[in-house]
């Protein structure tokens, strides 16, 4: 066989297995979808679940679970990004800082379960924070951390140094020079990490069983003080979230309708990661185009 022979061949089989991959993709994507969408409606998405009879919701699930990524983003992207910046911008290239990096990656290899007991250990048990929001926002930014510090420090390691020599050169620090042209310029690269490190986040479930708990009560929406139990926003309350509801509904079998339900609640959990990437890819866009003024 020739070089060209052999050529188009490599090129056909890698055409083969990416078109193979992507129509298995679209295959499990149409699938939840076409079971799930047509259970969805204005009812469904805001009432609350029914244990024992048919006809309830997801509606303080689906909460819950847009609460608890705000929070563990709200935790972990600030340490994240100090780490990322710290890692590639100031951080000595030694073997301590291969130690670092090395233990960055174990951590981010972790099983959720695996983060979900050590969860369970540290902030329900000895920390005493029960089966809550802040046990679950604490786990969640523990699973979260290593992935989006790797992520960010490889968003930062892609600016040509070019760009840091200008800075330089116009007499900005070397902090100025980070906060006002390296961060801006690698801020979609950021962006697409945190889209990525969100959607594990939203769609989690083993590591939210054993801090936030498998339980929804029932909340009072005209309350937002935060220190109430019943307030949508307190964090010291158990909270089941959408991930975990699809377990538990077709784990435990007693909700009559539970196939109904668990086909929604996965149509809706993948719409929203959808619909969340496709924000914050535009959202993306637009900061860069602002903060570069271009």
């Amino acid at each position: 066989m020739n070089a060209k022979r052999a050529d188009k061949l490599a090129t056909g089989i890698l055409y083969f297995v990416a078109g193979l991959v992507v129509l298995i993709l679209v295959a499990l994507l149409g699938y939840i979808l076409v079971q799930g969408v047509p259970e969805i409606s204005w009812h469904f998405l805001t009432s609350p679940a029914l244990a024992f009879e048919a006809g309830g919701g997801i509606g303080i699930q689906l909460f819950n679970s847009f609460y608890l990524l705000f929070l563990a983003l709200l935790i972990s992207l600030p340490i994240s990004l100090g780490a990322g910046i710290y890692l590639n911008e100031y951080a000595p290239q030694n073997t301590l800082t291969g130690l670092v990096r090395t233990t960055i990656e174990i951590l981010s290899s972790l099983p959720s379960v695996v983060v979900g007991l050590f969860g369970y250990l540290f902030f329900v048990v000895q920390f005493k924070l029960g089966f809550s929001i802040l046990s679950g926002a604490f786990a969640l930014t523990v699973f979260n951390l290593p992935i989006l510090t790797r992520s960010i420090e490889e968003a930062l390691a892609n600016i040509d140094d070019n760009q840091r020599e200008a800075g330089y050169a116009l007499g900005l620090s070397r902090w100025e020079t980070v906060t006002k042209i390296v961060v801006p310029a690698a801020l979609p690269s950021i962006i697409t990490g945190v889209v990525l490190s969100a959607g594990r986040i939203f769609g989690e479930a083993a590591a939210l069983i054993y801090t936030a708990g498998q339980s929804a009560p029932a909340l009072n929406f005209s309350d937002w003080n935060p220190f109430n139990i019943s307030s949508p926003l307190s964090p010291m309350r158990p909270a089941e979230t959408l991930a975990v509801h699809i377990w538990k509904i077709n784990s435990e079998g007693i909700m009559p309708d539970a196939k109904a339900v668990s086909a929604g609640a996965s149509a809706v959990l993948i719409i929203a990661v959808l619909l969340f990437n496709f924000l914050a890819r535009w959202l993306g866009k637009r900061l860069y185009k602002h903060l570069t003024a271009e």
